[in-house]
């Protein structure tokens, strides 16, 4: 039976992850007419619907989970909650007034709404983006790829792959590996540390997997099948090392793809849309949610930015936020300063959906990150950080343009 979409809804959600669902069952919990999530997978839940791992469901149910049950319970949620979900169904264009142009089994159809939340997610960075040389055979794969042959499909895709990176989410790329005896060869870092957090980044040394810090993939090599890599070392030799597959992960960026055809304005430092401390997008109408707005955080942190979200839009629904043109920029200073979010503050800062401002770096730094408002110091702290890893500076109560300092002490 084919899915025919209404015309109408009080507010569409576009993406059912832990962000979109969160947004959409809080609003219907509290008096959303109509609330019309839009996923274009077959299932709704997110990227946790193919994690078959802990921890999951802590900050959200009180109740350790893995990925799998989380995100059925985020669905069953929001289905008793009266949410609208339909999935198989993408969005192909956003409009002004607002609306959104969907294509599914029934066809093309035009949906209109009072606003959009847009909480569609995160994507890995390819191979070809990394332009990683050598053959293309097959047993290269992101880790969501991986993932998903393991868990949905019960596969073993490889025996000794590689893992490229160490941001957390490669060290979910190991524990997806042990649920069916694939052992890694290696995992190949290309700075001087891992990049997730300690204690995370003994985590490969503690299941019997190599750590090689400062080591660059040059080539996969192989013809139907990946038969091993080149890896460049610290001392800049290359060498060959045995391998089946190679597992890339990390390198996120927000799956911004609908952005680029519609008017709302992206942030050049983010890739994602720029949002207002409210979660607001440049069109009024529309505000994002979770890993949309910046790569990558934990599916709790989006479960909540979610919510919050959702509780800005309820007061832009009452005609209770304070005008956008009412916003002052964000300016950052600094060549280590990947970006902010969000990249607007109001002047009225009652109840914001990120009451910080959320930075992170485009390498190791340290030194002094300084807020001012027309030379005038609001805060002040010192850092010490690397890549990936967030930095939270209060959200200050001055109104205006603001400019963040990084002081290196490099």
């Amino acid at each position: 039976m084919k899915s025919v979409l209404p015309d109408f809804a009080e507010v569409i959600v576009v993406g059912g992850g832990p962000a979109g669902l969160a947004a959409a069952t809080l609003l219907r919990r509290q008096g959303v007419a109509s609330v019309l999530v839009i996923e274009r997978e077959a299932n709704a839940g997110g990227i946790p619907r193919h994690c078959g791992h802990f921890p999951y469901g802590l900050r959200e149910f009180n109740q350790l989970m893995r990925g799998p049950q989380y995100a059925a319970r985020l669905v069953s949620d929001a289905v008793a909650a009266g949410v609208d979900i339909r999935t198989g169904v993408t969005v192909l264009s956003l409009h002004d007034g607002p609306s959104v142009t969907v294509t599914s089994d029934a066809g093309v159809a035009q949906v209109g709404a009072s606003r959009i939340i847009l909480a569609m997610g995160v994507r890995e960075t390819s191979r070809a983006a990394r332009s990683i040389g050598g053959t293309k055979p097959r047993g290269v794969l992101s880790t969501g790829a991986l993932q998903g042959l393991v868990y949905l499909e019960g596969l073993r895709p490889f025996r000794r792959p590689i893992i490229l990176g160490t941001e957390l989410v490669a060290m979910s790329a190991i524990l997806t590996c042990r649920h069916l005896g694939i052992r890694p060869a290696a995992m190949v870092e290309s700075g001087p540390r891992a990049t997730a957090r300690w204690p995370a980044g003994m985590f490969p040394r503690l299941c019997g997997i190599p750590l090689m810090l400062n080591t660059q993939l040059e080539a996969i090599e192989g013809d139907a099948s990946v038969s091993g890599v080149l890896l460049r070392g610290p001392d800049g030799v290359s060498r060959h090392i045995d391998a089946d597959g190679v597992i890339v992960t990390g390198g996120f960026r927000p799956e911004a793809a609908l952005l680029a055809g519609s008017d709302l304005a992206v942030d050049v430092g983010t890739r994602g849309p720029q949002v207002d401390s409210f979660g607001r997008c440049s069109a009024p109408a529309f505000f994002a949610a979770g890993n949309l707005l910046r790569a990558v955080e934990t599916a709790g942190v989006c479960w909540a930015e979610g919510r919050a979200v959702a509780r800005a839009v309820l007061r832009s629904l009452k005609g209770e936020l304070p005008k956008p043109a009412s916003c002052g920029r964000v300016k950052l200073r600094g060549d280590a300063l990947a970006y902010v979010m969000p990249q607007q503050v109001s002047t009225t800062q009652d109840a914001p959906a990120f009451p910080t401002l959320q930075l992170r770096l485009n390498r190791a730094a340290r030194g002094r990150l300084v807020c001012t408002r027309d030379g005038v110091t609001l805060s002040s702290q010192r850092i010490n950080s690397l890549p990936e890893r967030r930095i939270n500076v209060p959200l200050p109560l001055a109104a205006g343009d603001l400019t963040i300092t990084l002081e290196s002490s490099d």
